[in-house]
């Protein structure tokens, strides 16, 4: 049976429906777009289409635009999958991580209230030992079944919010007590040079995310899922990027053929370096995914 899916539009959806037709896939897609005064939220359309669905597919780079729902849907676990990509040059080789962080709390918490009229109090930071402990099951989780070796958390070393700091680095220690095969550490963002280069304009997940290239990604929670291009995405009509997002979500649908033969196609054209000149359009890149498919 079709599973369904909610999608955001933009301009390289259309790629991805192509594509899924072309394969045959078993997903039908409900399509949603978002323009105007409603480019940075939601619509009520939207969150009940993913309520009914349980899956979102967000063509729009724009992240921000999903912020909303975060809470609205409990998406508590931000996830950026970086790898290099055999035909593309990077800065950086061997990449091959990804980046999870909560999304509801701490600086995403959002709370505030006018303490006297004239007079707002942002809570930029705020943790609880509930949401801490369960942004580390889910890291480990997510790298038991994957099969990951390691896990890294990184904090700020008690620069900043040294309480927060060391509420997060215990529940870390204590779910890694529970995945004795997964090698756990720690590192401060001082550590890394990278990071302090950035640190006065970007948060520390989006640096992270963006020095290590991020591509594919999402925002999950124990219901719902929404998969998307991420922050390091710079051409916004090459389809690649939520292709490979597509293939997360087919994997997340229980559809693992599916996905194993887009990500052959897509890793072939890219090695054969069919999508990294900006002249190359859409389509050429849809035809080349669609020619490659096994």
């Amino acid at each position: 049976m079709p599973r369904p899916v909610t999608v955001i539009d933009s301009n390289v959806t259309n790629a991805v429906h192509q594509v899924m037709d072309a394969m045959q896939a078993p997903v039908y897609f409900e399509t949603y777009i978002i323009k105007g005064k409603n480019m940075n939220h939601l619509t009520w359309e939207v969150v009940d289409s993913i309520r009914k669905n349980k899956v979102c597919l967000n063509g729009r780079v724009n992240n921000s635009l999903c912020g909303g729902a975060r809470k609205e849907l409990d998406l508590f676990a931000s996830l950026v999958d970086c790898f290099n990509l055999n035909g593309q040059p990077s800065r950086h080789e061997n990449v091959d991580i990804v980046v999870i962080r909560e999304n509801t709390e701490g600086e995403y918490a959002g709370r505030e209230h006018e303490v006297v009229p004239g007079v707002i109090e942002s809570f930029q930071v705020t943790m609880t030992k509930f949401w801490s402990d369960r942004i580390a099951k889910y890291a480990f989780e997510y790298a038991h079944f994957s099969k990951r070796k390691k896990v890294t958390a990184v904090h700020n070393n008690g620069k900043y919010e040294k309480l927060a700091d060391a509420f997060f680095l215990e529940s870390c220690q204590e779910v890694a007590k529970m995945y004795p095969n997964i090698t756990y550490n720690e590192i401060a963002s001082r550590e890394t040079r990278a990071i302090r280069r950035h640190s006065n304009s970007k948060s520390l997940w989006a640096i992270i995310a963006n020095i290590a290239s991020g591509v594919a990604g999402g925002s999950f929670g124990d219901d719902y899922a929404i998969f998307e291009q991420v922050g390091s995405v710079g051409n916004h009509k090459n389809p690649v990027a939520l292709l490979f997002s597509s293939v997360m979500m087919l994997r997340h649908l229980l559809l693992p053929l599916f996905a194993d033969r887009l990500k052959t196609a897509v890793t072939r054209v890219i090695s054969e370096g069919k999508c990294g000149n900006s002249n190359t359009t859409t389509q050429e890149v849809v035809d080349s995914v669609i020619a490659n498919l096994d």
